[in-house]
């Protein structure tokens, strides 16, 4: 559904939201969201919007929501019925619910890969205008949404059906590769605006931990990035990928390791996919050069 659907926020469960509070501010450069309504939660966010994370307390230790955010009421009602009709029970959310997100409507469903899928219509702007002193050029949203979600699952070819005939994203690109001696990495693409990926589905061999494996922030300055390494690397955060730079989308990047386990991806330069893309084919490398695993500095 080109253009219809751009992802708004992530929610995120784990015991102490407080101890992300360095990683996602001082590390990434995000500000606070708006107030949450859920006693000890809080919000951040990379853009004029009122919220793009939510970390709520909880066991969970991993997302447990993600919203997609519909242009317009057609568009909402659209794809509330795409995913009706393609075998998915949709929920339509009490206003209560929709005032906690910060939207005008919502409809949830429950993707296969076990994550609430929430579909919004008109996510509220924040209080005052977005502005990070630690991200002078800012980040790339307008349109695409704040970044993408990239989750592990053992159900994979129902959650390749879920995005494509439910959610109607569609697929960019895929990834098939070995990364040892009889062990395959699959990872599919899909898109649903110019981002070349809101959404990536990677196929686990077996249960994980955690099913959120990251979520990225696209900054519109390259040197952003370098300055968002200097601060992951001093930090004495475990640096996952160094930077690099990916075959199949071209982002320039690197991944750090939060504290609650799942890692965030800064980048910038991701390739913009239009709506007549013909790129869907097969990758067999992660990257063009980079991303090597890192020691963490001994902070």
């Amino acid at each position: 559904m080109w253009n219809l659907l751009e992802l708004a926020y992530v929610g995120i469960e784990v015991p102490d939201p407080a101890s992300l509070t360095p990683f996602f501010g001082d590390v990434v450069g995000l500000v606070p969201g708006e107030p949450p309504a859920l006693a000890g939660s809080l919000t951040w966010r990379n853009d004029d919007k009122a919220h793009r994370l939510v970390l709520r307390p909880g066991a969970a230790n991993d997302a447990v929501y993600v919203g997609f955010e519909a242009a317009g009421e057609n568009a909402f009602e659209s794809v509330a019925a795409r995913l009706e009709a393609a075998g998915y029970p949709v929920e339509h959310g009490t206003s209560e619910l929709a005032a906690e997100r910060r939207v005008g409507h919502l409809a949830s469903t429950t993707a296969p890969w076990g994550v609430g899928i929430e579909v919004v219509e008109n996510l509220a702007k924040a209080s005052y205008p977005y502005s990070s002193p630690l991200v002078p050029g800012a980040f790339f949203t307008r349109g695409v949404g704040f970044g993408h979600v990239v989750f592990a699952t053992t159900c994979f070819e129902e959650s390749h059906h879920f995005a494509t005939e439910g959610l109607g994203l569609e697929q960019s690109d895929w990834l098939e590769m070995e990364i040892a001696e009889g062990v395959e990495l699959e990872v599919h693409f899909y898109h649903c605006n110019e981002r070349h990926h809101t959404l990536a589905l990677a196929k686990a061999p077996f249960e994980l931990p955690q099913k959120l494996h990251h979520v990225m922030f696209e900054a519109n300055d390259r040197d952003d990035v370098g300055t968002a390494f200097d601060r992951a690397w001093n930090s004495g955060l475990p640096i996952a990928n160094g930077l690099g730079r990916h075959d199949n989308d071209g982002m320039f990047s690197f991944y750090v390791t939060s504290p609650a386990g799942f890692l965030a991806e800064v980048g910038h330069g991701a390739k913009l996919v239009t709506e007549k893309w013909d790129e869907n084919r097969r990758y067999d490398r992660i990257s063009l050069w980079g991303h090597q695993p890192l020691r963490p500095s001994a902070a």
